[in-house]
């Protein structure tokens, strides 16, 4: 954001493009449990436009998709799919905890209105609501419906949803400290947090497990854990806004009610990002040499 919290288009385009240079496969813009509950829908059209500028085609981008009733989420997924955007982040409904026929209706209703592949954004643990094997096993049925973030926060259900689902959705983890774990485990990619502010450790991480090659990815994943610590926080939004400026990738500027990190809050994360920083390993030659 700019300092009236006007979105930063600038900022952001020069982000999004250090992302892809980095080597993700893909961008989400708008995502859920992110400031996403601050931006109108024009705001998260804007950032689609943004982005879909900024990637050039490189990577596909996918808009979070978190809204308060089923009206609400058709109405933009419809507009968003017109302005370009390559897929959707959906979460079951906002600030209302809806029960399993809610939910799965709801997810239903928003499939058909598009075309566009889906990710089910299943978090229980921030949003109450848990979208289970046994619910994905009925919405099987919807097309669009391709894969599932998953942040139940419990690594058990990986294998939960592949031995019951087989390769019916793509399951990624949605949880940055239990990213290595996921993807060990069987989880196709990573939607990451620390990524904003290191791509090129993630990257690495995930394309050195790719080759098979656990103990290097594993020596990273160490290093990087205090990180992604930092996403498993209320305050995830401002201590990765944080690490992005330590890092020269971003501004710290969040809309209210969110107030930047001040005093121990400040002092304590800022100390764990030195501290990484300090001992950060060179991961240059494992992007060079797996990139896939």
């Amino acid at each position: 954001f700019n300092p009236d919290f006007s979105v930063n288009a600038d900022l952001t385009a020069r982000h999004i493009i250090s992302q892809v240079e980095a080597g993700v496969h893909g961008i989400v813009v708008a995502g859920s449990l992110g400031e996403a509950s601050t931006l109108s829908q024009q705001d998260k059209l804007q950032l689609v436009l943004t982005a879909s500028k900024a990637v050039d085609g490189r990577v596909p981008i996918i808009s979070g998709l978190a809204e308060g009733s089923t009206e609400a989420a058709i109405r933009f997924a419809m507009t968003a799919e017109d302005a370009g955007v390559d897929g959707f982040m959906l979460l079951p409904p906002l600030q209302y905890k809806s029960d399993e026929r809610e939910t799965v209706q709801y997810l239903r209703q928003v499939a058909r209105a598009t075309k566009l592949p889906i990710m089910i954004y299943n978090n229980p643990v921030s949003y109450g609501v848990d979208v289970t094997t046994d619910m994905l096993l009925e919405l099987a049925d919807e097309p669009t419906l391709v894969a599932i973030k998953e942040s139940s926060d419990d690594i058990r259900r990986i294998t939960e949803i592949i031995n019951q689902t087989g390769d019916r959705y793509q399951v990624f983890t949605g949880v940055d400290n239990l990213g290595l774990e996921s993807l060990l485990m069987g989880a196709c990619g990573w939607v990451a947090g620390l990524v904003c502010a290191f791509p090129e450790e993630t990257v690495a991480i995930y394309n050195l497990v790719r080759q098979g090659r656990i103990e290097e990815a594993r020596e990273i994943y160490r290093w990087f854990m205090p990180l992604l610590n930092l996403d498993v926080s209320n305050k995830l939004v401002q201590n990765i806004k944080l690490a992005e400026v330590m890092v020269g990738l971003g501004s710290e500027t969040v809309r209210p009610p969110r107030l930047p990190l001040s005093g121990s809050d400040r002092t304590n994360v800022a100390s764990v990002i030195s501290e990484a920083l300090k001992n950060r390993p060179n991961v240059r030659d494992f992007l060079n040499s797996t990139t896939i």
